[in-house]
C-alpha cells in the first residue's frame, strides 16, 4: 500500500512539474517578409534563441513582399499577428502614426547604448528622444564589375574606377555595340527603379556639393546647381556618352547577371544573386568618388520592432528575443547567411571582415552613408523615378525637371509633416 502510494505522489508530483513547465512557457509570433537566405538566417536564430531561452518558443511567419505591410496593417490593430515584426527603415513613420509598434524599452536598449556602438545611420531610427527598432543588419551601396569584360577592354580588373571619371573612362572602353548601333552590352548599366536613384541622391549630388533634404529633413534641397550637374552627369551616360541604356536587359541587374554589362551599381543584399554566376569573375569596389575625392553612400535597412501587441510576459520575452537577434553573433551570422552587414561597428569592422575581397568596400562605406529619412517611402520614390523618365524619355531639361521634383517632393513631406 505504502509502495502505491508513494508511486502515485510521485506521479502527482511528476505531473505538476510537467504542467508549471508548460505553464511558463511563453510563445510570441515574428514577422519578416519572404526572402529565402532571411528566412534561413532568421530560422538558425531562432533555433539557438530558444535554446538558449527555453521557456520562450518563437513562431515564425512569413508572407510574400506585396502583401506584407497589408497583413500587418490588418492584423495589429485587431490584437492579433506579430509580437515582433521587421520593417523597412523607411516605413517608420507611417508604423509610428498607426500606432503598431511602440517604442523600444529603454531598459532593454538604452538610447545610449546604441548610439555609442551602433552606425550612426541607426538614429534614423529615433524619434522624440525614443527609438522604435534596430536592425541586425544594414546595406550600402557598392560598384559591381565584370572582371573578365574589364580584361577583354584593356583595363586592369585588379584596378576598378576609383572616381566617377574612371568610371566613365572604363565604361566608355567596355560598351559594345552592333554595327547597326544596338547596344550589345554596357559599359555600365542605368536603372534608375533599381539603386540608381539612391545613386544619384546620396551619392552624386552630394559629390557636387548639394544636398537632397534640409538637416531637418523637412525640406526639399536639391532643386539647385549641384542638383542640375548631378542629374545632367548621371544622365550624359545616356545622352551623351552612350555607354548604358534606361530599360537594357529590363534590370541593371540582370544584364549584369548575364554578362552583358561591365558594371553595375547595386546593394550588398544582391551578393547572395550575384554569387550563382558562374560565366565570370566579378569584383566588389567602393563607389567612385568625386573629382575632389569626396567619398558619399547610401545605406539601409531593416529593423526589428516590437509590436503594440504584447504585454507582460510576452513583453519580456520580445524584449529579449530583439536583444538577441541584435547580438554580434547574430549579425555575424546573417552577414555570412544573407550577405548583409552587421549593424553594430565592433561587429563589422573586425580586421577580417574590412579586408574581405566583397564585404570589404560594402562595409568601408558605412562610415560615410547617409540612410535618406523618407516619410513616404513609396511616393517619395516615384517622384524620382518621374523626374528621370522626364529627362531621359520625354527630353526634358533636368533643370526644369528637377524644379517639378522638387515641388512633386515638397508637397508629401508637407502634408506629412502638418498632420
Amino acid at each position: 500500500m505504502r509502495g502505491f502510494r508513494g508511486m502515485l505522489l510521485g506521479l502527482l508530483v511528476s505531473f505538476g512539474a510537467v504542467t508549471g513547465a508548460a505553464a511558463q512557457t511563453v510563445e510570441i509570433e515574428y514577422w519578416q517578409y519572404v526572402f529565402d537566405a532571411r528566412i534561413k538566417a532568421m530560422n538558425e536564430l531562432i533555433k539557438r534563441f530558444e535554446a538558449a531561452n527555453p521557456n520562450i518558443k518563437v513562431k515564425h511567419t512569413t508572407f510574400p513582399y506585396a502583401d506584407y505591410q497589408t497583413k500587418i496593417a490588418a492584423a495589429v490593430p485587431a490584437g492579433q499577428g506579430p509580437d515582433v515584426v521587421q520593417l523597412f527603415y523607411g516605413w517608420l513613420d507611417n508604423f509610428v502614426a498607426a500606432k503598431f509598434i511602440q517604442p523600444l524599452p529603454r531598459d532593454a536598449f538604452p538610447p545610449a547604448m546604441i548610439e555609442k556602438e551602433f552606425y550612426p545611420i541607426v538614429s534614423a531610427m529615433k524619434r522624440d528622444g525614443e527609438y522604435y527598432g534596430l536592425p541586425t543588419a544594414v546595406r550600402s551601396l557598392a560598384l559591381f564589375y565584370n572582371k573578365k569584360l574589364f580584361q577583354e577592354a584593356g583595363l586592369d580588373p585588379a584596378k576598378p574606377p576609383a572616381t566617377i571619371d574612371e568610371l566613365l573612362d572604363a565604361a566608355k572602353k567596355t560598351t559594345k555595340r552592333d554595327a547597326a548601333g544596338n547596344m550589345l552590352s554596357a559599359g555600365i548599366t542605368l536603372d534608375f527603379p533599381g539603386q540608381d536613384y539612391h545613386w544619384w541622391r546620396e551619392t552624386l549630388l552630394r559629390q557636387n556639393g548639394g544636398a537632397p533634404y534640409s538637416d531637418d529633413n523637412r525640406k526639399v534641397t536639391y532643386d539647385s546647381e549641384a542638383g542640375a550637374k548631378s542629374l545632367n552627369w548621371y544622365a550624359d551616360l545616356q545622352r551623351v556618352h552612350k555607354v548604358g541604356q534606361v530599360g537594357f536587359m529590363d534590370e541593371g541587374q540582370a544584364a549584369f547577371r548575364a554578362g552583358r554589362a561591365a558594371m553595375t551599381i547595386d546593394g550588398s543584399f544582391r551578393l547572395g544573386g550575384f554569387g550563382a554566376i558562374k560565366a565570370f569573375e566579378w569584383g566588389v569596389a567602393e563607389l567612385p568618388a568625386g573629382a575632389d575625392g569626396k567619398k558619399a553612400n547610401f545605406a539601409s535597412y531593416w529593423v526589428n520592432a516590437i509590436t503594440a501587441k504584447p504585454t507582460g510576459e510576452k513583453l519580456e520575452a520580445a524584449k529579449k528575443f530583439m536583444a538577441f537577434v541584435t547580438t554580434p553573433e547574430a549579425m555575424q551570422l546573417w552577414l555570412e547567411t544573407v550577405g548583409e552587414l552587421p549593424a553594430r561597428k565592433a561587429a563589422a569592422e573586425t580586421e577580417k571582415n574590412l579586408n574581405h575581397p566583397i564585404y570589404g568596400p560594402f562595409l568601408k562605406a558605412l562610415n560615410y552613408s547617409h540612410a535618406t529619412v523618407f516619410v513616404d517611402e513609396m511616393g517619395q520614390r516615384q517622384v524620382s523615378l518621374d523626374m528621370i523618365n522626364r529627362v531621359l524619355i520625354q527630353n526634358q531639361d533636368a533643370k526644369a525637371s528637377l524644379a517639378d521634383a522638387a515641388k512633386a517632393e515638397q508637397a508629401i513631406l508637407d502634408k506629412f509633416y502638418k498632420k
